[in-house]
């Protein structure tokens, strides 16, 4: 395992639900990416509303079956590695939002089991 500490960068992409690539969800896609260059880690969350540039609200309804709900991939690693990543995340997407903020990492571990 890789030590990360101090100041590192959150990278955070924001997509919908219902993208793909090659017949894969593209949230998994990235994930299994970001392992693949032995990043931090990686974490997903799906939101329950939101809208992007194209001002399409997308919401968990009830009457609704198909959703295209906002998904939130968020990365945290040094600059370096994560700037490394960037031109294969942005040929994998379409629509979508990157951002990048500077952070303090406190702790960053796994607990070790004895």
């Amino acid at each position: 395992m890789r030590k990360i500490e101090g100041e590192q960068v959150l990278m955070r992409i924001f997509i919908g639900e219902s993208d793909v690539i090659d017949g894969k969800p593209l949230h998994m896609k990235l994930v299994e990416l970001f392992k693949e260059r032995g990043l931090a880690g990686a974490t997903v969350l799906r939101g329950i509303t939101g809208f992007g540039a194209r001002s399409r609200i997308h919401s968990t309804h009830l009457l609704r079956l198909s959703q295209d709900l906002p998904v939130i991939i968020e990365i945290v690693d040094s600059q370096e590695h994560l700037d490394g990543v960037l031109p294969e995340v942005e040929g994998m997407m379409g629509d979508g939002l990157i951002t990048m903020e500077k952070v303090r990492v406190l702790r960053y571990g796994a607990v070790s089991q004895s």
